[in-house]
Order: C-alpha cells, then structure tokens, then sequence
C-alpha cells in the first residue's frame, strides 16, 4: 500500500537540513500530514491511502526521532523551531491552500504555528497564508505538554547523554516494553508493528539519538509553550476539525472540546475504540473527517 500510496520519497532542504517527504503528487487540494514525537510519516500511511483519490497528500519526517537524516549541527529543534520548519515545508514547496492536519506532537506543531503568525512572526505568518483549513487529531495542548505518563517519561530521558539515551532505549526492541503505559502502550491499540519500526533510525544511528535529545530538551526547557499559544486560537480565521480519541488517556478529550469551543471555525468529531494514534487505530473516520472538510471549504 505504501508504494503504491507514495510512489517515491523525496528530499527538501530546510534551515535544519534535509527532510525526507512522500507525496502523492496530482493537482487535487494539497494535505499535509504531521506526525509526533519518536514518529516518523508511517503513521499516515492508512490515512494517505485513503485520501490520495482527489487530494495531494504530503507527508514530511520532521527530525523528531525517528528521522533518518541527522539535522544540522545547530538546527533548532525546539517547539518553536520545529514548527518554523512546518512553515519552511509549505514554503519551499511553493504549497497553497493547505489543510495542515497533526496528530499528537504534530498538533502541538500546528498550534506554534498559529501563534507564530499571530506574534508577528514573518515567516510563520507567510506560512500560514498558505494554510486553509487545519485539523488537530488527539493532540498535546494547554497544561498537557509533554503530555500524560508517556510524554513526561519520554522527556525525562532526554536529560541523558546522548549514548546513555540511546543505551536505554534499546529496551524498546522488545515488544512487551514497547507496550507498556510508558511507552507506547496508551497511544495505540494496533500499531505495534509502526512503533517498532520508528525505533530502528534511532537504535542505529548516534546523529538521530542526538536529535532526539534535543528535541526532548527543548520540550523539556519550554512545558508551557502551548498554554502561552492557546491565546491565538481565538484568532485564527480558518475552517477548523478537531478529532479526538473518544476516552483517550493521552490526550484529555476535555481538551479536544476546549479547543474546538475556542477555534471559531472549528467542528469537533470524536472516534470511538482508538488511542491517541488515530491515524493507526481508526484510519478510516479520521481520513473520512479530513475529506469532508476538504470538501465542505
């Protein structure tokens, strides 16, 4: 499915250095599919194979753990500037009236960036002159960042040095610690498999593990960016979706209903039998959402 979704994976480069993107190519809306962290653009893939008829679907591997392109040595790779490097992606591409969808930290993503632009930013307010629509599917927000046990344990290790992280992430080889409440095991009901393969950049190349602790560092250095960018929401004029995990225990579904009350323009749609990853557990109703949305502008 992925071949054929994704005929071939291209390379932009970005302030941070090289980002390896998939796109479906054609002259439909363009969609553009953020992932989160220690993910890499897998995590669409059902959700890509969905929308491809009608749509262009792009899906970038930010570095964010489980790239396989080591950034720059100085990349920012903190929130902020992660999501400056969204806005570097619709850019370079020359990307018009996107639908800019995140899921977990990838939703964090979408949020900087709105704030970003509302601050003034000019790159991030250039950026969002190319957005359309956004949708936030079961993500950080508010006080919840990094979010619940998953998150704040993922952070905490960043505090490590680089090979010592790495060392203790070998543990995540095996399936039984990939699943536990710590890890994995509250984002996803079927998606072993994809976090499995997320691990391998990391585990085998000590430029992603350096990432990786970079990037924890900088989530860790700044808990309450998104509480700070949560004032902007008000204030963005687009058609918004927000799609929660009905009884998520990641992602509060209080937080998807605050944030769909707070978006003027926003629509809020909760899926039943899912985790946080809903573009693994319930592909279908999150790309059926999408396309509607899509369709309705």
């Amino acid at each position: 499915m992925t071949t054929e979704t994704f005929p071939t994976t291209r390379t932009v480069e970005l302030s941070a250095g090289p980002v390896d993107y998939r796109d479906t190519g054609g002259t439909g809306p363009a969609v553009v599919l953020l992932h989160g962290l220690l993910m890499d653009g897998t995590l669409w893939d059902e959700v890509a194979a969905r929308l491809r008829d009608g749509h262009r679907v792009l899906v970038p591997t930010l570095p964010m753990g489980a790239h396989t392109r080591p950034a720059r040595d100085g990349a920012d790779l903190s929130p902020a500037g992660l999501a400056r490097l969204v806005g570097e992606f619709l850019e370079r591409l020359d990307l018009r009236d996107v639908t800019l969808v995140g899921n977990d930290t990838g939703g964090a993503l979408v949020q900087l960036l709105v704030a970003q632009a509302a601050e003034q930013d000019a790159g991030a307010a250039a950026a969002m002159e190319r957005v359309g629509a956004v949708v936030l599917a079961s993500c950080d927000a508010y006080d919840n960042f990094p979010p619940g046990l998953t998150g704040r344990t993922v952070v905490l290790t960043g505090k490590l040095p680089p090979a010592l992280f790495g060392l203790f992430m070998q543990q995540m080889r095996l399936r039984p610690m990939r699943r536990l409440p710590v890890a994995f095991g509250q984002l996803t009901k079927r998606g072993d498999a994809a976090t499995a393969r997320w691990m391998r950049a990391l585990l085998a190349d000590a430029g992603v593990r350096r990432d990786a602790v970079r990037v924890l560092r900088g989530i860790a250095a700044d808990r309450h960016a998104l509480e700070r960018a949560a004032a902007a929401l008000p204030g963005l004029d687009r058609p918004a979706l927000v799609v929660w995990a009905e009884g998520d225990r990641v992602m509060p579904p209080e937080h998807g209903r605050r944030l769909a009350a707070q978006i003027p323009r926003a629509r809020l749609v909760v899926v039943p039998d899912s985790c946080t990853l809903l573009p693994l557990d319930q592909p279908g109703p999150l790309a059926d959402a999408v396309r509607e949305l899509v369709r309705s502008r």
